[in-house]
């Protein structure tokens, strides 16, 4: 008998109704049947243009949000966020680390408290074990024992990316949203954060929702892809063939309007500017 999925849902759809008293309503459909399958310490990354629907899959996903129709399940057990609410011990399975870290913690905070506050909240430990499993995470994650008591403005936007992870798997849990977590951070910082989230993954077994717009990102941390395009799974297949043969005539849209950032390509750029009319590169540069 094989374990049920960690994540997995069924015909998902969520619509939005807007108009005023007098103007009559009008429903928009943000996600139109989302079928998607995360299997314990898997990847699946969910990329899109803006306004596809994968942050409001995020919000589902992450029982923020309760979907119009359709079933979502979490280890196999169905979840009615919109009849039954969400307990305890559910919320703490399923976590989300967002794309703007210091947006998320409290600039009141010392870190060491905000690393403590989920376990004082899901957890029976003492102050003093919280404590501990606190400074544990701080180091596990790359900072040092002297940034325990410092607030979250005394750090840089990588340092308080990786306070935001720590944060996320302090209650150990089993699924973990990824909602651009890279995408404001410099290239060198960007490798920094994406290595320690495998490492995590590796060492924790945690299963990934990740969540982006970019194509280079998604290649080096994903186990499957889904493509959306106006609330629907235009293409979902294992990253390995997506890449290779991408199917849908969106996807391959989307993947010709991403700057490839090998060396190869880089320098095919640059000869074909410098054999660019000198008058045609002013034009485009104005």
């Amino acid at each position: 008998m094989t374990d049920a999925p960690v994540l997995e849902t069924r015909g998902i759809v969520r619509d939005y109704v807007s108009g005023g008293l007098f103007g009559g309503s009008r429903t928009l459909r943000a996600l139109k049947g989302i079928d998607l399958r995360v299997e314990r310490g898997k990847t699946l990354a969910v990329v899109g243009e803006s306004g596809c629907g994968k942050s409001t899959l995020a919000r589902i996903i992450t029982l923020i949000d309760a979907p119009t129709a359709g079933e979502l399940l979490i280890e196999g057990q169905p979840v009615d966020v919109a009849r039954t609410g969400v307990p305890a011990e559910l919320r703490r399975k399923v976590q989300i680390v967002f794309q703007n870290p210091y947006g998320s913690l409290n600039p009141r905070q010392k870190i060491g408290d905000v690393l403590a506050e989920p376990l004082k909240l899901n957890t029976p430990l003492s102050a003093s074990a919280r404590r501990d499993r606190a400074m544990e995470m701080l180091l596990k994650v790359g900072l040092r024992p002297e940034h325990f008591n410092r607030y979250p403005h005394m750090f840089s936007g990588g340092q308080r990316q990786r306070i935001a992870i720590a944060r996320a798997v302090m209650t150990s849990p089993e699924l973990l949203v990824l909602d651009e977590p890279v995408s404001a951070l410099d290239l060198s910082v960007q490798a920094q954060i994406l290595n320690l989230l495998q490492d995590l993954q590796d060492e924790l077994r945690l299963t990934y929702v990740f969540i982006s717009h970019d194509l280079s990102v998604v290649r080096h941390v994903a186990d499957d892809v889904m493509v959306m395009n106006l609330g629907e799974a235009v293409e979902y297949r294992s990253r390995d063939a997506i890449f290779a043969a991408p199917e849908h005539p969106y996807t391959r849209k989307l993947f010709a309007a991403t700057p490839r950032i090998d060396l190869p390509s880089i320098r095919d750029r640059v000869t074909r500017k410098a054999a660019m009319p000198r008058a045609t590169r002013s034009g485009r540069a104005r």
